[in-house]
């Protein structure tokens, strides 16, 4: 490709200025690519501590259930009165252009939804266990999107630093190389040229002054 360019001081000037560019978005590339993997770290270590945390919290909350449904029977028709919770809120923010959300579930007073009269504290346990289960679950899910958000921003940054890195620079390096080579060489034959030229006129005035 880069004997198709013509060997001019201007496309020599815009070849080099292409190779600058490509050298610093290669430059900015990698560096947000550094940043992502750094940040994607953080959160798969976040995710594990999660998930061993989920996974007690999941143990806790199905053994209180158990200890209710001994005392009371099937506590199902309780389960009932407690509304479904559609309060789950989600904004976004960026890192290096990535977009990453950020879950929130709205803090509630602790509200038992279900008589007293009828229940005991083993199924005001489970339900407060089922609670942190909820909070935890949110987080997980958080961690989990971010971390798939990071993923997929850090290969297309990966794809177009290495796409920079050995096709667009390389490309630029040869066409400087070949543009100057031209022209070093054009120069070099307008040079000779001057010579002869110089050359031939001194013999002429020296054959002019010797026929004087």
């Amino acid at each position: 490709m880069a004997q198709q360019v013509f060997p001019t001081k201007g496309n020599l000037i815009a070849s080099k200025k292409s190779l600058a560019l490509a050298k610093l978005g290669y430059d900015l590339l990698d560096r947000k690519r550094n940043i992502l993997i750094r940040e994607i770290m953080l959160l798969t270590n976040e995710a594990n501590e999660l998930k061993g945390s989920i996974d007690a919290a999941y143990r806790e909350a199905y053994s209180a259930l158990r200890s209710a449904n001994i005392s009371l029977g099937i506590v199902s028709k309780y389960a009932k009165c407690v509304p479904i919770d559609k309060g789950l809120s989600m904004t976004t923010r960026s890192v290096m252009g990535t977009e990453l959300v950020k879950c929130e579930l709205p803090r509630r007073e602790n509200k038992l939804w279900y008589g007293l009269s009828q229940t005991d504290s083993k199924l005001d346990e489970a339900f407060i266990r089922f609670g942190m289960v909820k909070e935890l679950t949110v987080r997980l899910a958080e961690t989990e999107n971010n971390i798939y958000r990071l993923s997929v921003g850090i290969r297309k940054t990966g794809r177009r630093a290495n796409a920079l890195k050995n096709i667009m620079i390389p490309k630029y390096e040869e066409q400087v190389r070949f543009i100057s080579s031209a022209l070093e060489e054009k120069e070099r034959e307008e040079f000779s040229r001057m010579k002869v030229i110089k050359s031939v006129k001194l013999r002429k005035g020296a054959a002019a002054g010797q026929q004087s």
